[in-house]
């Protein structure tokens, strides 16, 4: 799913005011013979691969995980009901990014745009006449006039074309499930603490090649239908809490429909595995243990395809001695 982060990089960005509701399908069902069976291989080496709630216990620790996604949707009503005492009782609640993360992050960039800035070049002397045709295109339908974003790192295009022209701002600004527990742990006057830096994810991307943001930047000229439906194919495994079936399908949708090679497209978002889970996941396992060594009730609230695989939070901990029980979201 979309980070927090990311979503916020689009807020600062996009400008048009409140758009037309998604409604795309969900893709899993248009899965060909090859794909399905591609996807039952990737499924079978994918412990924790569903639950978006779950108890990780060891000797007297206790420490709830919740997969979280970091758009607004009425859906989350329920769940969070349903979770709202632990959150309320816990003694820390950890998240991706905090508000006041975000609000240095906002001032950091303010002061410092050359975070997200190209000195040395512009999009359109990188790229050819017809792909930047394509590039002002997918920009002005999402709010964002060409001129403003000819000198974005491109890897930050690729954040801002990630988002279907059809996405509200306020779906992208208020009422995801991460903030939502952050206002529910604030209420409660429960402290809460963020899981990482917030420029690891900057690092994750900017600290790739020009050549490899590029490639990033192009695969996600998608058609604005498909965008949609790429959407709504993320938002549905979700709630149906089957995280492992969603970042594998998305990963066989990419190499479908990217406008750039699908070996290429393969390429790309196994280095983004790498980058934004993988090596994630590792560095919060030590932040987690020593929270419930020092707490002894933590919820910790993060992205839900962190959750499952054997490179996820929940088999990384259960390395390290945990037992972990599913429990109802």
């Amino acid at each position: 799913m979309l980070t927090r982060l990311l979503s916020f990089l689009c807020l600062l960005a996009l400008s048009h005011p409140a758009l037309a509701a998604c409604a795309g399908n969900d893709l899993r069902t248009t899965l060909s013979p090859e794909e399905q069976t591609r996807l039952q291989a990737a499924l079978a080496d994918a412990p924790f691969a569903e639950g978006n709630h779950w108890r990780a216990t060891r000797d007297d620790q206790t420490l709830h995980l919740i997969g979280t996604m970091h758009l607004s949707d009425a859906r989350l009503d329920a769940p969070l009901e349903r979770m709202s005492d632990v959150i309320e009782t816990a003694d820390l609640v950890l998240l991706e990014m905090t508000d006041e993360d975000e609000t240095a992050l906002q001032q950091r960039l303010t002061s410092d745009p050359g975070l997200l800035m190209m000195p040395d070049a512009t999009l359109p002397e990188l790229l050819s006449e017809e792909d930047w045709a394509k590039m002002s295109e997918a920009l002005k339908a999402r709010g964002m006039p060409p001129f403003m974003a000819a000198r974005f790192q491109p890897w930050y295009v690729s954040v801002l074309l990630a988002v279907p022209p059809c996405a509200a701002l306020p779906d992208l600004a208020n009422g995801g499930m991460d903030a939502r527990i952050e206002a529910l742990a604030t209420s409660a006057g429960v402290p809460r603490a963020a899981l990482e830096d917030v420029e690891t994810i900057f690092a994750a991307f900017a600290d790739q090649p020009r050549a490899t943001q590029i490639d990033m930047m192009l695969s996600s000229l998608v058609d604005p239908a498909i965008s949609e439906d790429l959407f709504a194919t993320l938002l549905a495994s979700y709630f149906d809490e089957a995280h492992a079936e969603g970042w594998a399908v998305s990963a066989m949708l990419a190499e479908r429909y990217s406008p750039i090679e699908a070996s290429a497209a393969a390429d790309i978002f196994a280095t983004m595995e790498q980058e934004l889970l993988i090596d994630r996941n590792r560095a919060w396992i030590p932040v987690l243990t020593k929270a419930v060594q020092d707490n002894d009730l933590v919820v910790a609230a993060f992205g839900a395809a962190h959750l499952p695989g054997k490179h996820g939070v929940l088999a990384l901990l259960e390395a390290e001695g945990f037992t972990l029980e599913r429990l109802p979201f």
